[in-house]
């Protein structure tokens, strides 16, 4: 039988920062098979890992496609592999992925460092659809991601990053699949704070999100002149983690609480 998890990433405490599902696979399964299970678990992500000589091959995907990057569950992956004993505390875990490379993460006391690609983020404009989805208009916009599939819009503040209220319905016809939205905090505990909308891949609004924060360290980096900085994804869960940018990389840094495992039948 097939060892499967929901992990709680980017935060010390069940029930908050952002479920993952861990899938442990023995074998090769078809992309069918793989969407199938990622539909039943319906969690934003759900990760499924291989051992293979040269480390881990890890693909994620969400109750509808396959993902290109995902950091929430890669963290939660990496914090399986140790709490099985698949790989010791002191060992580094290594993916192999099929869009974004090779991709590390270690264990340091009780908190994992993801080491990921940076995405640099390119000026756009604002267009009228983009700015009714969201009921506002930012004060910046611009494209960022893999292929460029996410727009990156800044907001005059912390207070309007919370209290937003998309249509989800408009956000699915935007050219580009997934909404950062980000300001500068108002709170001297981090530096930034962000939400992230991807109705068209099946998830209104991801609680955590380790992928943006690729795009969203070099943005902030670069305009509040710091490379290391905290940051708070201000969704109904929450979560926190630390960023650091270290020239094309980006460090996440974050905890992770399994709060459910057990098996497969369906094989």
């Amino acid at each position: 039988m097939t060892k499967i998890f929901t992990v709680d990433a980017f935060t010390d405490k069940p029930f908050s920062g952002n479920p993952a599902g861990v899938c442990l696979l023995e074998k090769n399964k078809d992309d069918g098979w793989l969407l199938n299970v990622a539909a039943e678990m319906n969690l934003s992500e759900t990760a499924f890992v291989r051992k293979e000589p040269d480390g881990f091959s890890l693909r994620w995907f969400t109750p509808k496609v396959e993902v290109e990057l995902c950091g929430h569950a890669t963290l939660a992956s990496s914090h399986i592999l140790w709490q099985e004993g698949i790989l010791k505390e002191s060992e580094e875990a290594v993916f192999n992925t099929v869009f974004s490379g090779r991709l590390t993460a270690l264990k340091i006391g009780d908190e994992i460092v993801l080491n990921f690609p940076s995405i640099t983020v390119n000026d756009s404009n604002s267009t009228p659809e983009l700015e009714k989805a969201l009921g506002i208009k930012p004060i910046y916009v611009g494209d960022c991601g893999v292929g460029e599939y996410n727009y990156i819009a800044e907001l005059e503040s912390e207070e309007q990053i919370k209290s937003l209220k998309p249509d989800f319905n408009l956000l699915t016809k935007l050219p580009k699949f997934g909404v950062i939205v980000t300001a500068k905090s108002d709170n001297n505990s981090y530096d930034f704070v962000s939400r992230y909308f991807a109705p068209a891949k099946g998830v209104n609004e991801d609680p955590v999100t380790g992928s943006a924060h690729c795009s969203l360290a070099p943005y902030w980096a670069a305009k509040l002149n710091k490379n290391e900085m905290n940051a708070f994804q201000a969704s109904e869960r929450g979560g926190y983690l630390k960023v650091q940018l270290e020239g094309d990389r980006v460090l996440l840094i974050g905890k992770a609480v399994t709060v459910l495992e057990g098996y497969l039948t369906a094989v």
